[in-house]
């Protein structure tokens, strides 16, 4: 775990972007399509955890970009080449556009201010989606990666925000995956290799501080 100090310097406020993943309605919510997923996300307590960092982001300026996972209803341009897209075109809750399962979803809020991100194709928030775009656009150096899933969507963000020069910041009781147990392992064994790894508690101390 960093220092306090050094904690404090990643997490400036002007430079500093919070990111939620696909905390939506249709797969972290009730009548999730992915129920397993959702228990864990609100059992750990991890979406709350994201909405107490979106709530503290409000307050002291950070950018909130929410990305969301979606699919057209005939499926044109989704992906087709692996066994998780097939699984998801025989899933019982399906996440169209404008339905409310790609809604973000309670508690966490979203304010005016904030960008939704939406993405039609692939695993990633970041590659192929305007993203990457808006990170630059707004001067981000810091980006705090939230939600779901620490299976795929998680860590396909932490790499990709890596590798086009972000440094990354992971509150561990603020993202989920399944099984239970397979979190801490992916936290310690890969995202604590390229990540700073941290708590949504010492996140929230240091927005809170004054700064000069």
């Amino acid at each position: 775990m960093p220092s306090y100090e050094q904690l404090r310097e990643l997490l400036d406020p002007a430079t500093t972007v919070l990111l939620t993943i696909e905390c939506q309605q249709g797969v972290v919510g009730p009548g999730s399509a992915l129920p397993e997923l959702a228990e864990e996300a609100r059992s750990s307590g991890a979406l709350a955890q994201v909405a107490r960092l979106v709530g503290a982001a409000h307050e002291s300026g950070v950018q909130v970009i929410h990305a969301v996972a979606e699919r057209r209803p005939d499926g044109r341009g989704a992906n087709r080449n692996a066994r998780l897209f097939r699984a998801a075109e025989r899933l019982p809750v399906r996440q169209l556009p404008g339905t409310a399962a790609v809604r973000v979803a309670a508690p966490i809020e979203v304010a005016e201010e904030d960008l939704v991100v939406r993405r039609l194709h692939g695993l990633s928030p970041i590659a192929g989606t305007d993203v990457d775009a808006l990170l630059r656009n707004l001067g981000c150096r810091t980006l705090v990666v939230t939600g779901v899933s620490a299976n795929v969507a998680v860590p396909n963000a932490v790499f990709d925000a890596v590798n086009r020069g972000y440094t990354v910041v992971v509150p561990a009781d603020a993202i989920a995956g399944v099984p239970a147990d397979y979190t801490p392992a992916m936290i310690r064994n890969t995202l604590a290799l390229v990540a700073t790894v941290t708590t949504t508690e010492d996140v929230l101390a240091c927005l809170a501080s004054p700064r000069r």
